[in-house]
């Protein structure tokens, strides 16, 4: 059998699993023992299952069983191990004793230790007071005259986990990965979505092939959205997602729906100084150019001429489908000049303009 001293640590497998006992491989013919209490959360659910991998210290033989835990700590955790963590950066488990100047007394086993307040809590900080009173995991930075002087910190515990979870997370939530993910919060330039614990943003540009002004017309908080990862930096920890990026585009089928010709009616979706953008089927705006316009002139304010959401009769006159650029011109201007054109075409042999009801009457 291995031999073990006390705060010794062990990679191993867990080999069985009881409401009392967690049972973790020690390659011999008996198994080490874990108080199952140590994987259970507030409704008492066990963690842990048969076939994990976990790593644990030794605690010592208790009438012929191998006892370990997974967290130093407690009234188990003698100057021995607590000596021993700080040399391996084992965890231990400490209790938040009181406030003290400049940060926390923490119990250590039968040993005091000082947290400083800037080591307490990680990403998710709490009022001070709100720390007092709860058993938490701490990393020993500093051991000191035989343990007379022992400085610990918590928040190495969070980046160290938060670093480890970002690792498993970056592995999965790679650019053009497909995944779910819950509305955190609702922004005037989009929304914060939640994807395995990481907070990535969803811009209001992705949201809809259509455009949108507010997010909360699309998506509200707490709700479950499929999206796509399309930006992923893992170096800064910025990821944009899309739900535009899920859908098909219109622009597929933009050539054939709305050929060279086609009159449509759409609604202004954007007015700039060059002219008019208008909606004229989800995702595709084409642009009625000021020059096209009747009543203004390349000066004109169109801003003060036309809104937002107007409904507008254009007709197709050039589509660029590699390019996704539609050009309109206003239907009304386009129908008058062809048939004006058609009428001033068709005159007599005299030079006299053409009469519709005249050749009417010839026939």
């Amino acid at each position: 059998m291995n031999r073990f001293n006390i705060g010794d640590s062990l990679e191993t497998v867990v080999v069985a699993v009881t409401d009392s006992t967690v049972f973790v491989d020690l390659s011999a013919k008996s198994e080490g023992i874990v108080d199952a209490a140590e994987f259970k959360d507030e409704e008492g659910n066990i963690s842990v299952k048969e076939g994990d991998k976990i790593k644990v210290f030794f605690t010592g033989e208790v009438r012929g069983e191998m006892r370990f835990t997974s967290k130093i700590g407690g009234s188990a955790a003698d100057d021995t191990m607590i000596e021993n963590a700080f040399k391996g950066g084992i965890p231990v488990e400490g209790h938040v004793e009181k406030e003290i100047k400049g940060g926390y007394e923490i119990k250590l086993g039968s040993k005091r230790a000082f947290c400083p307040y800037s080591q307490m809590g990680f990403k998710d900080k709490k009022e001070p007071s709100e720390y007092v009173g709860k058993t938490l995991s701490f990393i020993i930075t500093e051991y000191k005259n035989d343990g007379k002087d022992i400085l610990v910190s918590n928040r190495k515990i969070g980046e160290s986990e938060y670093a480890s979870n970002i690792g498993k997370i970056a592995a999965q939530i790679t650019e053009g990965a497909v995944v779910d993910a819950v509305v955190d919060s609702l922004e005037k330039f989009g929304a914060f979505v939640n994807i395995m614990g990481f907070r990535a943003l969803l811009p209001i540009s992705e949201m809809s092939l259509d455009r949108v002004t507010d997010a909360s017309d699309i998506v509200e908080q707490g709700q479950t959205i499929t999206v796509k990862v399309i930006h992923a930096d893992w170096k800064n920890e910025r990821v944009s997602v899309s739900l535009k990026a899920l859908m098909k585009d219109p622009w597929e089928s933009a050539a054939a729906k709305f050929p060279v010709g086609t009159k449509v009616d759409g609604k202004i979706s954007r007015i700039a100084d060059f002219g008019l953008f208008v909606n004229i089927d989800k995702g595709i705006d084409g642009l009625v150019h000021i020059s096209e316009l009747e009543d203004v002139s390349a000066n004109t304010n169109l801003k003060k001429v036309y809104k937002i959401g107007q409904e507008m009769s254009v007709v197709v006159e050039k589509i660029d489908i590699a390019s996704k650029r539609i050009s309109l011109v206003p239907a009304t201007s386009k129908e008058q000049d062809a048939t004006a054109a058609k009428y001033l075409s068709n005159q007599d042999d005299d030079g006299e303009t053409y009469n519709p009801f005249a050749v009417l009457l010839k026939k």
